[in-house]
């Protein structure tokens, strides 16, 4: 009798620390969450005036859920236009692994709005952008070139790629170490941006420029 009380006593602790538990946990929510990570990863494209459908909203996002959640996982969206882990750049805008769960989690607990109101951000505003240009001190790259001078190289801008094409660009260095570039996948040239190298890159001279097709042009932005 006494090993069937005790028994019964553990289960309920047991029950009312689970149910404790739960009732503390605090689903991710729009307001509070989804639209800070929407309005700083997305919502440069995805507004009014933008150059996709506005996401400015919860009302604006709802009907998309299904959209949005095949778009993050397949890493479409944002569209950064590389390959992660293949180079380091420092204006990389592509998701984290982290943020992806958030979003794809909250859209398979019901995407909720949350009921406080207070918690969502004031929506961002953005100044017209003109087409991203070479700067000045930069050099346009067509085809493999081998750098007759050294070189500090901050980044990488693409100045004519085919729609959809994936290159892969390396610099292989005199002492023969090749060092990644970038890997740009189903290139888009609505989003062009330069990509900008987390530490500048010191090149000799005697490096080989190569993954750059005839057809192609890159820009080499020097430090």
């Amino acid at each position: 009798m006494v090993k069937v009380l005790l028994v019964v006593v553990l289960c309920c602790g047991l029950g009312a620390i689970v149910a404790a538990h739960n009732i503390g946990v605090t689903p991710v929510t729009w307001n509070r969450e989804i639209s800070r990570l929407v309005y700083d990863k997305c919502a440069s494209c995805h507004r009014a005036g933008g150059t996709a459908f506005s996401m400015m909203t919860y009302l604006e996002v709802q009907p998309r859920l299904v959209e949005i959640k095949s778009s993050v996982l397949n890493r479409r969206m944002p569209p950064w236009g590389a390959i992660k882990g293949f180079g380091e750049f420092k204006n990389d805008q592509a998701l984290t692994q982290e943020q992806i769960e958030l979003i794809v989690d909250w859209i398979q607990n019901d995407a909720p709005r949350g009921n406080n109101r207070r918690a969502l951000p004031k929506e961002p505003s953005f100044a017209a952008t003109l087409p991203e240009a070479l700067p000045a001190r930069s050099y346009a790259l067509s085809g493999e070139t081998t750098l007759d001078r050294p070189l500090v190289l901050d980044g990488l801008l693409p100045e004519k790629i085919a729609a959809t094409q994936s290159i892969r660009i390396t610099a292989a260095l005199p002492n023969g170490s090749v060092e990644p570039l970038i890997w740009l996948h189903q290139y888009d040239d609505r989003y062009r941006h330069p990509f900008l190298f987390r530490k500048p890159l010191r090149l000799p001279a005697g490096t080989r420029i190569q993954g750059v097709p005839s057809g192609a042009v890159v820009g080499l932005i020097a430090h």
